[in-house]
């Protein structure tokens, strides 16, 4: 394993919040990207067998997760439910992690200066080595976006585009599911 780099041996993907109540909010150009990237990553990790573990904001307000996304987890995997803004505070959510023995949580979702900040601040705490993919969060406001980008950043946490996550999962061009995964960019 190389510092820094995704490895999808010790990675573990976590979709936030990707709710309708939430997405109706946000910029309809945005969201279809953040959208379109957090399905290429949810593909990716169940292809190299990267856990996902999926939360929702308080989902009698705000819905359930968007059919598109969670009938493509991987068998067994329930969203967690959550009342606080940061992942950590949802019920069962730091077992699963812990229980993954994976070091390397892989953040995407809604909100980038809410929800997304939080939990990336509160894992950096733990710990754990935090990757933000940037053009799979999104805000209602992308100036939002930015400077939360720029905090996590400056907390510890490496920002990066999901292609590059998916081409460090993959490490090589001789992986033996290089073209099957390309094939989704």
């Amino acid at each position: 394993m190389v510092p820094m780099l995704c490895d999808a041996a010790d990675s573990l993907l976590v979709l936030i919040d990707l709710q309708p109540g939430l997405a109706e909010a946000m910029p309809v150009k945005e969201w279809e990207r953040t959208r379109h990237n957090c399905l290429t990553l949810l593909t990716a990790a169940q292809v190299l067998s990267v856990p996902v573990l999926l939360t929702e904001q308080h989902p009698p307000n705000l819905g359930a997760t968007f059919p598109e996304i969670s009938t493509r987890l991987p068998p067994g995997t329930r969203p967690l439910s959550k009342a606080s803004f940061s992942c950590i505070g949802a019920e069962g959510f730091t077992a699963r992690l812990q229980q993954s023995g994976r070091t390397q949580v892989i953040l995407a979702g809604q909100e980038a200066h809410v929800s997304v900040l939080q939990t990336a601040i509160a894992l950096l705490a733990l710990g754990f080595s935090v990757f933000v993919v940037e053009d799979a969060v999104v805000s209602r406001h992308p100036e939002h976006k930015l400077y939360a980008l720029e905090r996590m950043r400056q907390a510890g946490a490496v920002v990066l585009p999901g292609e590059s996550v998916l081409f460090e999962w993959l490490g090589s061009a001789h992986h033996p599911r290089f073209k099957e995964l390309v094939s989704l960019l």
